[in-house]
């Protein structure tokens, strides 16, 4: 969708209890490598649990019509879950998430909004590839030693630390599958609405536009090098 510095990464997925990765494969655009599933079998004598799954009617998120987004980014897992990604917008917020914290005086959140849609007939993991970046010069000082350079994303720019959550379902999609174990499954088709933000607040004066999404861990892309969500 993360010890180096990307350990406020948001993944709680479990991913391995869906299916084991035959491969390590990520894959950008076009030409997705798809890697194979290995099942999990019980050992002799020993029965497979049962998995009950429950859909999850969270009256919480809002229906909504898709919105505008740039060009389409398409990008595989190495358990082969294909998503596609297209960025709406990005700013600034004093509380861009349920959870954000008010900033003092002097301080604000960044965010970004993308659509986010599961390209394949199955349900699969509901995860969060994009991250946010911002210059470096609004991120404060005490969390400036999170700006690891990365590979394929300009060098003044930072991804401080972050959280993920689905605000809309779009086109009238379903909503998440929910399995006992934790996991929350994308149905087959669905497109959501996620916003990204900055946990703690940055400093004041980021200009609009200067708040990107990129995709660079390599569970999407092997080669770890970012590639920029681009905003329409």
């Amino acid at each position: 969708m993360s010890g180096n510095h990307r350990s406020h990464r948001r993944k709680k997925s479990n991913a391995g209890r869906i299916g084991l990765a035959g491969a390590l494969a990520g894959v950008l655009g076009a030409g997705a490598l798809v890697a194979g599933h290995l099942a999990l079998r019980p050992d002799a004598g020993e029965e497979a649990p049962a998995r009950p799954r429950k859909a999850v009617r969270d009256a919480s998120l809002t229906v909504a019509p898709s919105p505008t987004t740039g060009p389409t980014l398409s990008v595989t897992t190495p358990e082969g879950y294909t998503y596609a990604l297209g960025a709406v917008r990005t700013g600034v917020e004093d509380r861009p998430l349920s959870q954000s914290t008010p900033p003092p005086p002097g301080r604000t959140h960044a965010y970004g909004e993308y659509v986010l849609t599961n390209t394949m007939r199955r349900p699969i993991l509901l995860d969060f590839p994009a991250d946010l970046y911002l210059s470096r010069a609004h991120v404060p000082e005490e969390l400036r030693d999170r700006c690891a350079p990365q590979a394929g994303v300009p060098d003044d720019l930072c991804t401080p630390p972050t959280h993920s959550e689905v605000v809309a379902r779009l086109d009238g999609s379903e909503p998440p599958i929910e399995e006992d174990s934790g996991d929350r499954l994308m149905p087959p088709g669905a497109s959501y609405l996620v916003r990204i933000a900055t946990q703690m607040p940055m400093e004041e004066g980021i200009a609009d536009g200067t708040v990107r999404l990129y995709v660079w861990h390599a569970r999407f892309t092997a080669d770890r090098r970012g590639i920029e969500v681009r905003l329409p």
